[in-house]
């Protein structure tokens, strides 16, 4: 699978935009899918990715935790994701395609539960913690026009240069 997109990088304002639903659920949105995953397996280390970062105004997200360790799903696709309930607060470090040169300390939920649709259109729902909710939580931020360093908790100490591999 190869990337024939680029990632769009903060500070573009395309990145600010709030996406549409998606409402085809046809071989032109399981293509983009593919590519969109493309995109993501290219990145270092990527674990997520939304569509608004390769510039598509959609509801649409990518998700890979398996490489993590800790219970999780796998490979999701996540059309239109809606949080339908959430527990607890725990603190991480994230960073972003987007922000290639910068992560942060950001506070999210510790467990999710998100009902959304597949590329199929056939409705999901998941339940979801740690790291796997963490990513879920960052990669539907885009989805509204937000990045991590909007939720950073100070920019004064929570944020760090991404340091290089």
């Amino acid at each position: 699978m190869f990337a024939t997109r680029e990632v769009i990088t903060w500070p573009d304002e395309r990145l600010r935009r709030i996406c549409a639903p998606v409402t085809a659920f046809d071989d032109a949105l399981r293509a983009f899918v593919a590519d969109m995953e493309g995109v993501m397996r290219s990145g270092p280390s990527a674990v997520g990715i939304a569509a608004p970062q390769v510039g598509c105004l959609y509801r649409i997200v990518i998700v890979d935790a398996s490489a993590r360790k800790g219970p999780n799903h796998g490979r999701l696709v996540l059309i239109n994701p809606e949080i339908v309930s959430w527990e607890g607060s725990v603190m991480g470090r994230e960073g972003c395609l987007s922000v290639p040169d910068m992560t942060g300390n950001v506070v999210r939920a510790q467990d999710l539960v998100i009902e959304c649709f597949d590329e199929y259109g056939r409705p999901q729902s998941y339940e979801m913690s740690n790291f796997e909710a963490r990513v879920v939580q960052h990669e539907m931020d885009h989805l509204d026009g937000l990045l991590f360093l909007d939720r950073v908790v100070s920019r004064r100490s929570d944020l760090f240069p991404r340091v290089k591999k």
